[in-house]
């Protein structure tokens, strides 16, 4: 049986510390023994030459023993040869092997690799080639899951983006083109305005998330009140609160927690999580948001009692343009990527963000590292 292949670099370290494995230990053992193996190969044939042609022969001219001489320098090359031939056979098979997987993966067949039985030189190309073939696959995997997940987000930018244009142009040609009241072209108006700060908002979302998927925000840190930034953020939200006909409660036991982070893009997620909150949990008339604090960690929960979340959704809230159903998005005019935006936010802090649901609640837990101030 093949043994299994070695965690990359691991060849590397046994070739370094086993010569007496390697490729040019082994060609100088096999040689000696191609010359033992000739010599001892040389004796019996002497030997047997010997006794079928009696000791009086050896002795019949000095001519016949040139003879013999040469006879025996060639024989012993050729068993030296021969043995030699068959004692690294096995190098010759290796080889094969390996242009066998050079040719399978150059035809594309990334999944073939080549069985590893020894620790010599060709163990180590062979290791190589097989971590290649890895990394190509990988690589491969890749390209198709970006340009699938480049498809799909063409696929919802267009959807998302066409919605709300749609709306405009035809509520401002109806403004235009038709007799209307003031009173109903002005409620048309508004209707666009509405509509075309829904695509601001979209295409702004949409920005946001692009420059985190490419790593091209970067964290501004500084010492943020988290007690100080909730509650300035519920007072801002205090109008879509009374709008929706919403209550809300702010638990904590501490009057001010301050951690190291960005406050702007933390007031950005928070908020993305309250109008979340919002928008979902208008049928359970309130929402509760509860600020904790461990010696490493603050935790802080959202709950708000309105539709739950299926469980076969909960792991997929935090992708892009994620609805539960697809009418959800039309109802609330939301982009889709603000729990997404939220996602990328917490973990650039290196904390943690996920969502629990039960018939009676959803709740949202963020954890974010808790740095004490330095006295």
């Amino acid at each position: 049986m093949p043994r299994l292949l070695r965690p990359y670099g691991e060849w590397d370290i046994r070739l370094k510390s086993s010569v007496f494995k390697s490729f040019r230990f082994e060609i100088v053992l096999y040689s000696l023994l191609s010359l033992l193996y000739s010599l001892l190969s040389l004796a019996v044939i002497n030997i047997g030459y010997y006794l079928v042609l009696q000791k009086g022969l050896w002795e019949y001219s000095g001519a016949r023993a040139v003879f013999v001489s040469i006879m025996n320098i060639s024989v012993g090359v050729a068993l030296f040869i021969v043995y030699f031939l068959l004692l690294t056979r096995k190098f010759v098979i290796f080889i094969k092997e390996i242009y066998k997987g050079i040719n399978e993966i150059s035809l594309g067949n990334l999944n073939n690799r080549i069985e590893i039985d020894n620790e010599d030189e060709f163990a180590l190309i062979s290791d190589k080639l097989n971590k290649m073939a890895d990394d190509i696959k990988r690589i491969m995997e890749n390209e198709r899951r970006s340009e699938e997940a480049k498809n799909e987000l063409i696929t919802s930018v267009a959807h998302d983006l066409r919605t709300p244009l749609t709306s405009i142009i035809g509520y401002l040609d109806l403004v235009s083109t038709k007799q209307l009241s003031e009173e109903v072209r002005r409620n048309y108006i508004e209707i666009a305005y509405s509509k075309s700060k829904r695509l601001e908002k979209l295409i702004e979302d949409l920005f946001t998330y692009t420059k985190f998927n490419f790593g091209e925000v970067k964290a501004v840190y500084g010492e943020v009140d988290m007690v100080k930034l909730i509650n300035q953020l519920l007072d801002e939200f205090y109008p879509s609160f009374a709008v929706n006909n919403l209550e809300y409660q702010f638990d904590t036991s501490h009057s001010s927690i301050v951690i190291l982070a960005d406050g702007g893009l933390l007031a950005r997620a928070f908020a993305n999580l309250i109008s979340n909150a919002i928008k979902y949990g208008i049928d359970g008339e309130k929402i509760n948001i509860n600020l904790t604090k461990d010696t490493d960690k603050i935790t802080i929960t959202s709950t708000n009692f309105g539709e739950v979340i299926p469980k076969k959704d909960l792991d997929k809230i935090f992708t892009r343009f994620y609805r539960v159903e697809s009418s959800r998005s039309s109802e609330t005019g939301g982009s889709g990527l603000g729990l997404a935006i939220a996602h990328s936010i917490i973990r650039l802090h290196g904390g943690t963000i996920y969502a629990t649901s039960t018939e009676k609640s959803t709740v949202f837990t963020i954890e974010l590292p808790y740095k004490p101030k330095a006295n």
